[in-house]
Formats: structure tokens, C-alpha cells, sequence
């Protein structure tokens, strides 16, 4: 079989492992290549693989082939079992050499992507056939079933209970316990390192259970020259990516970087495939594709790796298979421009210090809220002033094509949670990602991501205590004098003196003036929005837009009548008879929720403060 009639030959001279020496001709070069079909493999036969231990330049490998592991990659789907020589015998089958192309007699035959999964002295590894690596096709749009997302993760036993999705997830992955570990030899994929470039050693702890339990070894790396802000390609990459150099696909880049690490395969000259084995196996992808720079191999009989950096876009990933990465020369992924400033203000709320990030996101529904959870979570360990007693504000705004703009805000500080406030926040902050890119309907367009965070030098945390007011028998048009008291942590009581007026066509009877937190007055339009499957991304947007921010007091006039939620409407005071219509034509993929009193907001009182509680003042009207 060939890709193409002309060759890329190359010879070495070939003497019995473990020692053997390699003479090869110059590095393969991009265009075409012929193949050797795997029928015409045998036990014995000495190749050559390349890969770049350091620098940018790939060097030889000797490699005998020891014979095929049959159905080892799935049902027809054999694997070359080989033993590398060279440099390999010390560093072993490192993480980064998934991809590395293998040569014999100047045919491909495939990629190192596999090695063992115990310890050996010997350094075994796994070839994909290139004959399944040519198997991706740039326009299969299937999505497989396993892909490696973070909703996937195996929840372990743990004492935590938070209020947002995204951080149970991220909790439960690092909870007691650990990972099954093989007791058994068996080919795994090498685990491709992530690179993260800017993030503390903090962030890492906390995130790295979510990256091992997919498979991903993160490790930290460095800016290189050629970083990018954004995914425009760079110049000359057409001449970028030859078999055998450093690949990574960008999932963070500009002032925080994330970025996995492999080796090309082939290149045709547009058409780059590299690894040799799924990054997260998400299927069709628009992800930016990057050359590397390898600063070292690290030697290790327990986690050999490749320690690198990402330098300039080439490119864009279009396919993350089963048997393989591809991507596109020359080719522009969208990402999302992130803005985050970090204030850390002193007790006057005057701006002691002030940090600002730029960075991008890679834009796909599964990753972009966690990777949007990771940055906002690091860019708040990066100020020297994070300590226990603190409060973190933070003021969004999510620009969207085709949309109305998404505006952000809360507060959080350490109370009683078992976690840190800026874990907290940054749950909180992916969450609303979460809702957005979650969207059955479409796909979001999100432009561009501003967002500030206000570090405030003490725990700011009040309760709602009490309220009184002088007049419980009221008549409609009168308005009532209402005082609430609050109790801050660690402070004295707090009282707010307010008017409430009664509406003109209020009913007579007993009724309620509602003094809450947003997570009162939230509730129920958040249950109705989460039982409905199909909500388009407007839809979404407005809910996130109507969510009240917990630094505020609400007060609200209840009266017993029913109050339905339908997507992101609020109907209330409905007729008996008109709720019978609406939930006998109510179809089972749309929810409507009902409650039975009504509460409408009468005013919405700002506190410098995480507001929680409430209380119930009872008014009768004449």
C-alpha cells in the first residue's frame, strides 16, 4: 500500500538488542511516504522510530520488532509489539514519544503509542499500524462514546458537599481513596503530558486527580519564546511539523498554558497524524495544533516523560480518534479571549495591587467550563494576599454573538464550607459555563470573557436576623415602614430602614413580606430551568441574566396565588383556570414548574456582604 509513489529513504545498520546501533540518513521530511502493510511485518525485523529527546530535532531509535499483538487495539485491530534501543534504554518509553513515527526500510509502518503498564527493564512498546491511523477521516463528524470529558469521572467516597456541579466533580475526583491499579502486564496507551505553563503548584494539586483519572499526566512547564496570545497561525507554517517533531494540541494559551504533548507521524504536507492513540477521544475537535520544544526526557522506571514546550500555532486538530490525532496545516481554531483582573483592596476598598491576565480558551461544551473553573481558581492563587480570612467579589460579563451579553456577580468567602473561598468562586464561575455550553438546542458563540475579582481584607458573611415593622394591618396604596436586622461575622448588628409599598390591587386577606437571599428567591426558576432539556441558548441566557446576586437583600410581597416557571419565564398570580390549560397542553421534555403562592420583588437592597437567610413579616389587608 502507499500514501503516495515517492519514499522517504533512509538506512541504519542494525546489531542485537539491547545494544545496537543506529546509522540513519537525514530526519523524514513532510510529503509522501510509502508504507509497509502489516501483513508483511515479522518478528525480528529492525526499524527505526524518531522523536525529539531535547530541542526541536528528532533523533534515530533502533527498533526490533518482537511480533503482533493480535486484537490488542480492539477486534481487528492489531498492535506491533517492538523493543526500543538507543537512548530508550534509559529514558524507557517516555510520555510525549506517543506518535513518534516508525520506519523499516523507508516504509512507515506506524507510531509508538503504546507501552506497558508495569515496571520493565526492557523498553517495550506498542505501534499503531499507520494503516489505522489513515483510517481518520477529516470529515466524520460521529462523536464517540467514550470520550475522556471531565463529566466522566468516577466519584469516590467523600464527606464534601458543595453547591455547584462542576466542583462536586472536581471534589469527588480527588476524594479518599485511589485509582485501581493494574496488577497485571498489559499494553496501555502512553499517557500523553499536559503542560501547564503559569499555574501554581496549588492549582495543580487540586486539578491533577481530574487529568489522571482520564488518563492525562499533567506536569508543569515553562512560557516558551514563541507563545501566542490567540490561534492565528504563525509564519512559515508550512514548513512546520515533520514526522518525528514535537506536536501539541492548546487548550489554554496566552499568560496560562495547557497544552499535551506527542510526536507527528505524518505529514502529506497540509494533512498532519500524530500520537497514535486518542488526546480525550472527543471526535471531531477545532483545537489549535502547535509546534514543541523538548527541554528534556526525563528518565524514570515509574513515569518517564518528555518535559516541553509549546511554541508557535501552526495549525488546527480537527479529529481526536481512537487510533490517532489529526490536523489541518495552516488552519485557524476559535478560541475564547479571556480578561480577568485580580485587585487585592485594602480596608478602605482602596486597589493595593492589581494584576491583569489575558488569556484564550479552546472552545469545546465538555472542557471550556472546566478550563474556564482551572484559570479563574489560578489567577486567584497567584496574589500573595490569599489567606483564610477574605472575601472575594467578582463582577463578569460574557460578550456573545447572536445573544445578549451575560453580566456576572457574587460574592464568596470561607465560612462553613470544608474548601477555600476561591475554590468556591471558581465553581461558582464555572457552573454558569456549564449551563451555557450544556445547551441541547445549539451551540453558544461566545465572543469574549471579561471578568474582576476584588480581594477584600476580612470575611464578609451576614445573616438575616430579624425584621420588624409598626403597621401589620394595611390597606392597598399604603406604605410600610420596615426595619431588618443583620448579623455580620464578627461584628455588630447591621439595620436597614426601607419602605415597602402596597400594591393598588392587592387582594384582602393575609399576605407576606419575604426578606431573602438570592438562593431563596432563585430556587424555583433554577429547578424549572434544569428539568428542561431543549431551552435554547437565549433562553439559557436570559435564566443566567435573571439569577440574583447573593450580595444582595430581596424583599418581596407574597401572596397566595399560584406562580408557574416555563423555561426562563415567570408567571405569576395565574387564574386556576388558566394553569389547567397550561399543564393539560403541557408536553413532558418542557417542564412547568408551579408554586403555590406568588412572590413579586419589590426592591433589591446592595450589601458589601455575602447575604444568607431569611424572614417572613406577616401584613394583613383591609
Amino acid at each position: 500500500m502507499k500514501i503516495r509513489t515517492a519514499a522517504i529513504l533512509f538506512a541504519f545498520a542494525a546489531a542485537a538488542l539491547p545494544v545496537f546501533a543506529a546509522e540513519a540518513s537525514a530526519s523524514p521530511k513532510a510529503g509522501p511516504v510509502e508504507i509497509m502493510p502489516l501483513k508483511e511485518i515479522k518478528p525480528g525485523m529492525h526499524a527505526t522510530a524518531w522523536t525529539v529527546f531535547q530541542g526541536t530535532e528528532p533523533e534515530p531509535v533502533p527498533i526490533e520488532i518482537v511480533g503482533l499483538y493480535k486484537n490488542a487495539w480492539g477486534p481487528k485491530q492489531d498492535i506491533i509489539v517492538a523493543k526500543m534501543g538507543g537512548k530508550a534504554v534509559r529514558t524507557n518509553v517516555a510520555g510525549g514519544m506517543s506518535g513518534s513515527p516508525v520506519y523499516i526500510d523507508g516504509k512507515l509502518i506506524g507510531a509508538v503509542a503504546l507501552r506497558l503498564s508495569v515496571f520493565s527493564p526492557d523498553a517495550i512498546c506498542g505501534i499503531t499500524p499507520i494503516e489505522l491511523m489513515l483510517e481518520i477521516n477529516e470529515f466524520d463528524k460521529s462523536r464517540p462514546e467514550n470520550a475522556k470529558t471531565p463529566d466522566k469521572l468516577v466519584a469516590r467516597k467523600t464527606e464534601v458537599s458543595v453547591p455547584s456541579e462542576l466542583l462536586t466533580q472536581t471534589v469527588s475526583a480527588g476524594g479518599s481513596g485511589s485509582l485501581p491499579q493494574q496488577q497485571f502486564a498489559t499494553m496501555v496507551p502512553i499517557e500523553a503530558p499536559l503542560s501547564f505553563s503559569g499555574f501554581s503548584d496549588n492549582t495543580l494539586r487540586e486539578f491533577s486527580p481530574i487529568f489522571q483519572q482520564l488518563g492525562i499526566t499533567p506536569v508543569q512547564g515553562g512560557a516558551a519564546a514563541g507563545d501566542q496570545h490567540g490561534s492565528k497561525p504563525a509564519a512559515g507554517w508550512e514548513h512546520s511539523l515533520n514526522p518525528g517533531e514535537a506536536v501539541a494540541g492548546v487548550l489554554v494559551n496566552g499568560d496560562f498554558s495547557v497544552t499535551g504533548l506527542g510526536t507527528v507521524t505524518y505529514n502529506d504536507g497540509k494533512r498532519v497524524l500524530a500520537f497514535g492513540h486518542s488526546f480525550f477521544n472527543l471526535g471531531p475537535i477545532s483545537m489549535p495544533m502547535s509546534k514543541g520544544e523538548v527541554l528534556m526526557t526525563l528518565a524514570s522506571s515509574f513515569q518517564p516523560n518528555k518535559m516541553a514546550n509549546a511554541t508557535d500555532i501552526v495549525g488546527a486538530l480537527h479529529q481526536d480518534r481512537h487510533s490517532g490525532i489529526m490536523g489541518v496545516l495552516g488552519e485557524q481554531s476559535d478560541m475564547i479571549p479571556v480578561t480577568m483582573r485580580v485587585r487585592a483592596l485594602d480596608d478602605k476598598e482602596g486597589v493595593r495591587k492589581e494584576k491583569d491576565f489575558h488569556f484564550n480558551v479552546f472552545v469545546q461544551q465538555k472542557w471550556t467550563p472546566y478550563l474556564m473553573m482551572l484559570t479563574l481558581f489560578n489567577s486567584l492563587s497567584e496574589l500573595n494576599e490569599f489567606a483564610e480570612e477574605a472575601t472575594y467579589r467578582l463582577q463578569g460579563n460574557v460578550e456573545m454573538n447572536g445573544a445578549r451579553n451575560i453580566s456576572l456577580a457574587t460574592m464568596q468567602t470561607s465560612g462553613e464550607m470544608p474548601m477555600p473561598a476561591p475554590m468556591l468562586l471558581a465553581g461558582w464561575w464555572g457552573d454558569k459555563f456549564n449551563k451555557l455550553y450544556l445547551n441541547n438546542v445549539m451551540t453558544p458563540d461566545v465572543k469574549r470573557v471579561n471578568v474582576t475579582i476584588d480581594l477584600l481584607p476580612e470575611r464578609r458573611v451576614a445573616m438575616i436576623e430579624n425584621a420588624w415593622t409598626a403597621e401589620n394591618e394595611v390597606r392597598p396604596g399604603d406604605e410600610i415602614p420596615v426595619k431588618v436586622f443583620l448579623r455580620p461575622y464578627r461584628g455588630q448588628t447591621i439595620e436597614r430602614s426601607f419602605q415597602v409599598k402596597v400594591p393598588a390591587g392587592l387582594a384582602k386577606g393575609d399576605h407576606r413580606i419575604l426578606l431573602s437571599d438570592a438562593d431563596t428567591v432563585n430556587r424555583m426558576q433554577n429547578i424549572a430551568s434544569a428539568m428542561n432539556r431543549f431551552l435554547d441558548v437565549p433562553g439559557t441566557v436570559s435564566l443566567l441574566n435573571q439569577e440574583r446576586s447573593n450580595n444582595k437583600l430581596y424583599v418581596s410581597l407574597v401572596e397566595s396565588s399560584p406562580t408557574a416557571y416555563y423555561d426562563d419565564k415567570r408567571l405569576p398570580s395565574l387564574p386556576s383556570s388558566v394553569l389547567n390549560v397550561m399543564q393539560a397542553g403541557n408536553t413532558s421534555n418542557r417542564a412547568l414548574i408551579t408554586s403555590p403562592e406568588t412572590a413579586v420583588e419589590q426592591m433589591a437592597l446592595p450589601f458589601d456582604y455575602v447575604v444568607t437567610g431569611s424572614y417572613s413579616l406577616r401584613i394583613h389587608v383591609k
